[in-house]
């Protein structure tokens, strides 16, 4: 499961009658019988889902020798080649005529940067901060003049630029707009602000329009806009697709403090806020030239990475135009010097539940009991580094994204955490979000076939881990698919190297297996698509 807390701003409305998401714990109808007729094809072929394939197919994933799986490296390499060897022995067709579609990273950082201002040095990550993967490389650079152009607006109703040549120069701009008082921008004559405090590229690109050389953005709160977009300012983080292209499409640029600015303003400070007052109040800008010995250095990198998902597929009878999609990450975190995050649990469970699960619906067909819907059984990378994998896939389907009726995603099945006693408990996230048919037939399989405690904590709205927010299947929600998420929750060892197979709870995860492939069963099986009754996020 990814680690970090997606910062995702989201207005959730249900439609139907069935109110507010749930969030209360579930426990089972145990008045209802189990179902355990092994001529029935659909507990017959359950049952071929067992604690011991799955643990053998975990002792090799979570393994030494793949090391961690990290996206990106060999080991994620031998971990997507031993998915597509199991798809194949087991007889899944192949989409595209591969069970792997590229997915594209960007990996970039900094090698080294700094700025002096006069001699004097100010700190990186403290002073100023820059994204390694926004400009070019731009080692000892040097200007003996920083140019204070107000807010760096060029518009019809109010322009920084009017009669002034930039081309070549270093700007100094604050973000944001002028206002006329507190509550008036002087762009809108309203209490609406203009794009231009919405969007800093909008100004960069005027400025790269204009010829400016670099462009210093002075920020109130650098601290707060350091945290809020930390893992891509720090370098090292993957970022989807080949963003080779993008580098240099805008000017070079740094957040600076007002600290920074103030050393590089030196004793005209009273100049420049008298000439904000007048862009405020009378809505005239003029420049100033702040004669200053500034020098910095910019040595940043950009590497591409590729890395797979894995795609096995069913074809469906009467309905198979129409798609169940299965999903789990099968990526983890790699090695961090000796250490190997095995990442047994996270999500070695849940990848090897989904290789199993995928054998019984083959073994199903093989003896005639194919699904009406078609399925994909998807496994991808680039989880741990921001759903990066699944992103790529919604956004390059293999199969028309109105075709698929829904996700079934499995991050985590293989512990128990802190607020359960008893391991007959699953989490269930996302059920009713989009679709309360499926929250309905994930309740009925389990009181038919499992009889598990649902625990629907997670699923709430207030829920300060935002797990639905974290793993795969909320890239499909997005698109507005219906999809339900199984997870066991997180234990000590989450993310650490100690999340080891011997940990791992195998009749557990033989039980959510059970409870996952009939809710499939039934999604890729009934005569009616299930449906989409609440707006997605």
């Amino acid at each position: 499961m990814k680690f970090i807390h997606l910062i995702v701003f989201c207005l959730v409305v249900l439609t139907t009658s069935y109110g507010q998401y749930v969030s209360h714990i579930q426990e089972p109808d145990t008045s209802i019988v189990i179902l355990n007729d092994m001529e029935d094809p659909r507990i017959k072929f359950a049952h071929t889902i067992t604690a011991e394939d799955i643990e053998a197919h975990l002792s090799v994933l979570a393994s030494d020798e793949f090391e961690g799986r990290e996206t990106g490296a060999p080991g994620n390499e031998l971990a997507a080649q031993y998915i597509a060897d199991h798809f194949e022995k087991i007889g899944l067709e192949k989409t595209n005529d591969s069970y792997f579609q590229n997915v594209v990273f960007s990996s970039s950082g900094w090698n080294d940067t700094e700025i002096f201002v006069n001699g004097e040095k100010f700190k990186h990550l403290w002073d100023y901060l820059a994204y390694p993967d926004a400009f070019n490389n731009m080692q000892d650079f040097r200007a003996n003049e920083v140019l204070f152009l107000g807010y760096g607006i060029d518009d019809p109703r109010y322009s920084d630029y009017q009669g002034k040549s930039v081309e070549g120069k270093v700007l100094m701009i604050y973000l944001g707009e002028p206002m006329i008082n507190e509550s008036t921008s002087r762009i809108t004559g309203s209490s609406e602000l203009s794009e231009w405090s919405a969007s800093v590229d909008k100004k960069l690109q005027i400025a790269k329009d204009k010829g400016a050389k670099m462009v210093l953005l002075v920020s109130a709160d650098l601290k707060g806009f350091l945290m809020e977009n930390r893992k891509y300012l720090l370098g090292g983080s993957l970022q989807l697709g080949d963003k080779r292209d993008q580098v240099g499409s805008i000017p070079a640029h740094a957040y600076i403090s007002t600290t920074l600015a103030e050393a590089i303003i030196g004793k005209k400070r009273k100049k420049v806020t008298k000439r904000v007052k007048k862009m405020n109040l009378k809505g005239k800008s003029k420049a100033l030239e702040l004669e200053t010995d500034f020098k910095g250095s910019f040595d940043n990198y950009l590497n591409i990475l590729e890395g797979k998902n894995v795609l096995g597929f069913i074809e469906g009878s009467d309905l198979k135009d129409e798609l169940i999609v299965v999903s789990a990450h099968y990526d983890h975190l790699g090695k961090r010097g000796n250490d190997i995050f095995n990442g047994a649990d996270d999500n070695g469970s849940g990848t090897s539940t989904v290789l199993d699960m995928a054998e019984a619906f083959q073994l199903a067909k093989e003896a005639g009991h194919g699904p009406r819907r078609s399925m994909l059984f998807l496994l991808v990378t680039g989880e741990e580094k921001g759903l990066l994998g699944s992103q790529w896939y919604a956004e390059n389907p293999t199969f028309p994204l109105e075709n698929i009726v829904a996700d079934v995603n499995v991050d985590m099945i293989g512990r128990i955490d802190d607020n359960h006693s008893d391991a007959n408990y699953i989490y269930v996230i996302g059920s009713d979000r989009l679709s309360s048919d499926l929250h309905l037939i994930n309740e009925q399989a389990n009181n038919n076939y499992t009889q598990m405690v649902l625990d629907y904590t997670y699923n709430s709205e207030e829920d300060p881990n935002r797990y639905y927010y974290r793993s795969d299947h909320y890239n499909f929600a997005e698109k507005g698919i219906p999809a339900i998420f199984y997870f066991s929750g997180v234990h000590k060892d989450y993310h650490r190297p100690s999340d080891t197979i011997e940990k791992i709870l195998f009749d557990k995860v033989e039980k959510t297996g059970h409870l996952i492939f009939h809710t499939t069963w039934e999604l890729v099986n009934r005569n009616e698509r299930i449906r989409v009754d609440g707006v997605r996020p």
